[in-house]
């Protein structure tokens, strides 16, 4: 059985499990540049936030699942995550650390963590559980 990395809140149960490289989008100009690239299809977006409004543009444009490492299934990503049909886990914690985000009380250190472990990773999305989201090794 492949190795859970991480596991948060599903946004909705879909059977689509898309794979892909794990590309951290810090800033709106990340976004642009990934979608400049042409390679917007081979990667698995990892934002720090549910309110990320800056990656509307790589869901309207196809991105294949996102990861959040904040953020609830009501926010604004999770919202157009549905409308979009985009696999999401939000709220994304690795499952070898004890770090879990806390609102108002979350160390910066906890999302360098999460990023540093999982940019540039190969991963799957498995969203068939209707509560728990899971990223799985697929490498």
């Amino acid at each position: 059985m492949a190795e859970v990395l991480a596991e948060g809140y599903n946004v909705f149960d879909t059977a689509k499990s898309p794979s892909g490289t794990v590309k951290y989008l810090s800033s709106p100009a990340d976004v642009i540049s990934l979608i400049q690239s042409g390679k917007l299809g081979e990667h698995i977006l990892l934002v720090q936030g549910g309110t990320t409004t800056f990656l509307a543009p790589a869901l309207s444009m196809g991105a294949l699942g996102v990861i959040t490492m904040s953020g609830a299934p009501e926010s604004h990503l999770g919202i157009l995550s549905r409308e979009f049909q985009t696999p999401c886990v939000m709220t994304a914690y690795l499952t070898s650390s004890e770090s879990r985000y806390v609102v108002g009380a979350t160390d910066p250190s906890h999302f360098e963590e999460i990023a540093t472990a999982l940019d540039g990773r190969k991963v799957r999305l498995d969203c068939t559980d209707h509560e728990v989201g899971r990223v799985v090794a697929d490498d």
